[in-house]
């Protein structure tokens, strides 16, 4: 059967490809470390396992509706008005089944064919398959490593063209860990305002910030910004659910009017029970949260300071989310080339497992992932410290 031209133009994930070998490699009895995962290795608070399953012997097993609980709505709002300084009402907001399936359904309501979406590199991967999949078309602008990866209003203005529709804005980022300051921000408000143009902001990793880091939504700066944003997130990554499949969107009211519509006619409503579970993760105690984030932080500083001392590797300390973001450039030649050779060689000889930078739109660099405990982070960094002096 001759498949449709949207699929067809699909480039398969990279993350799931690599950590899936990594997968089989150890099913063979291979001691593989895998740095490759874009999850917390904590299991869900049991606070909200428990919650979760009150709510099935309650018998909240059936259909909700498709924009998800009223009461799981309202708890998004009070904390989008708490956390982020932004006021909307439950109409303002649509459950998705993660917020994965946030994205994709805004691509698919707000996009024509011929419509640009500028998405920053690195960018996480689905950006471009999901603009892709609503018949638009991805524009690249490379945010600089010397710029900690992330792009000017100046590089923004110039990108953008009369078939501009939105901006695609991951703060703090995956892959690099970058989080945008309210300077940055309120320079890139007003280039899209004076374009006329949205911003999909995706603030999945808000709560996994280091140090003084403060996170800021583009949305909360003014009144013109709020109406042209689109705020993406969800219960995944702060509270580590990310198999419960729960995510959001907040923003203006007919966009989410057409998301909610969308929705009744693709997943009927986000997974019931997760959605009860998803209620108490934001209404009620918030320390384990709090003593994850003081994990990832010890633990993100020994990788970084492990990776800084491999000769030809150089790393950044990253501002959130879970991911080292190393630039190996300087260990390509002409044997190996490219980023995802040197991650395949590094798993075959080394049995360590990394994402390579191609998947997020730069091949001179690498993904690695602390989601993993210390022992993991220690002993695989010592295989790839080993593997770049025997490849010399």
């Amino acid at each position: 059967m001759k498949l449709s031209k949207r699929v067809e133009t699909l480039t398969p994930s990279t993350t799931l490809a690599i950590t899936a070998k990594a997968k089989e490699l150890k099913q063979q009895g291979i001691n593989v470390i895998s740095f490759g995962a874009g999850e917390p290795d904590f299991n869900t608070p049991d606070h909200i396992i428990e919650a979760a399953y009150q709510s099935m012997k309650d018998g909240q097993t059936k259909y909700t509706p498709a924009a998800g609980l009223p009461e799981l709505r309202k708890a998004i709002c009070e904390k989008l008005k708490t956390d982020n300084n932004l006021s909307y009402d439950i109409s303002n907001i649509c459950v998705c089944s993660g917020a994965k399936h946030a994205l994709y359904n805004i691509f698919q309501v707000m996009c024509n064919p011929g419509d640009e979406v500028i998405i920053p590199i690195p960018y996480w991967v689905s950006y471009p398959e999901q603009v892709k999949l609503a018949s638009a078309v991805p524009v690249y602008v490379e945010g600089l490593e010397s710029n900690n990866f992330k792009i000017t209003a100046e590089q923004l203005n110039s990108a953008i063209t009369n078939n501009t529709k939105a901006i695609v804005l991951n703060s703090p980022s995956n892959p690099s860990g970058t989080v945008y300051t309210k300077d940055e921000l309120e320079a890139i408000a007003e280039v899209c305002i004076n374009n006329d143009i949205y911003v999909i902001s995706d603030e999945i990793y808000e709560k996994l910030i280091y140090d003084d880091t403060v996170h800021i939504s583009i949305a909360s700066l003014n009144e013109e910004i709020f109406k042209r944003t689109l705020v993406v997130n969800g219960v995944s990554k702060p509270y580590s659910m990310t198999g419960w499949r729960i995510g959001y969107v907040a923003g203006d009211k007919e966009i989410i009017k057409a998301i909610i519509d969308l929705s009744s006619h693709s997943t009927s409503n986000p997974t019931t029970m997760s959605q009860w579970g998803s209620l108490v993760a934001l209404t009620e105690t918030q320390q384990p949260l709090v003593e994850m984030v003081s994990e990832f932080s010890k633990r993100r500083k020994v990788m970084i300071d492990l990776l800084n001392n491999i000769d030809g590797i150089t790393c950044s300390l990253p501002k959130g989310a879970f991911y080292a973001y190393a630039n190996v450039s300087e260990l390509l030649d002409d044997k190996i080339k490219t980023s995802d050779e040197w991650a395949k060689a590094l798993l075959e000889n080394a049995n360590v497992a990394v994402i390579p930078g191609s998947a997020f739109g730069s091949n001179n660099h690498i993904r690695l992932s602390y989601a993993t405990s210390m022992n993991n982070i220690e002993e695989g960094i010592k295989r790839i410290k080993q593997y770049v002096l025997d490849s010399k």
